[in-house]
């Protein structure tokens, strides 16, 4: 099933044309991606294995999960979408913004960064997209990093998703 993203431009606003996946975008014509860092009550970040067939990044550890927001989508439904679809699991986030938004050179990575209760042992992996999922702690995800073996995010991007999950915004609470 052909997948189709909506088109943004640089000031993040939506465009009359779509494109389908992996077709070329033009160099003006960015798109939406997500990505839900759960955090356990340990303060452990629920890391996936991406599967071995994947186009990019495949057989490396990532975030919880991600994926390019669909048409018609707000970056809260698509998160909603995909944390459902890669790891069965259902959350509202409806009443929420992005944790943190970064640009890339074709489009806008949001990161909603939650925590919650999640049984390892019940989640119902998508088999085409994820190979296992485990709760790890800052230093196992770094050590991940350092060895290849993790998506190649900065590691002081590995911290500030840390740090984030216990604030809201930029600037220390007094």
């Amino acid at each position: 099933m052909e997948e189709f993203f909506d088109i943004y431009n640089r000031d993040r606003m939506k465009q009359p044309r779509q494109v389908r996946r992996g077709d070329p975008l033009p160099p003006e014509d960015l798109h939406m991606v997500i990505h839900v860092c759960i955090f356990n009550e340990r303060g452990e970040l629920l890391i996936q294995k991406r599967h071995k067939t994947k186009n990019s990044w495949a057989n490396l550890y990532d975030v919880s999960c991600g994926g390019a927001a669909l048409v018609g989508e707000t970056s809260q439904q698509a998160a909603e979408r995909e944390l459902y679809e890669e790891l069965g699991i259902m959350y509202d986030f409806s009443e929420m913004r992005p944790q943190l938004t970064m640009n890339f050179t074709r489009g806008f990575d949001d990161y909603y960064i939650i925590e919650s209760f999640v049984d390892v042992h019940t989640l119902q992996l998508q088999e085409d997209e994820v190979q296992e999922a485990h709760f790890a702690t800052k230093e196992e995800v770094l050590q991940l990093l350092r060895t290849e073996q993790f998506v190649p995010y900065f590691e002081s991007f590995i911290h500030l998703l840390f740090e984030a999950k216990t604030a809201y915004g930029s600037v220390k609470n007094q």
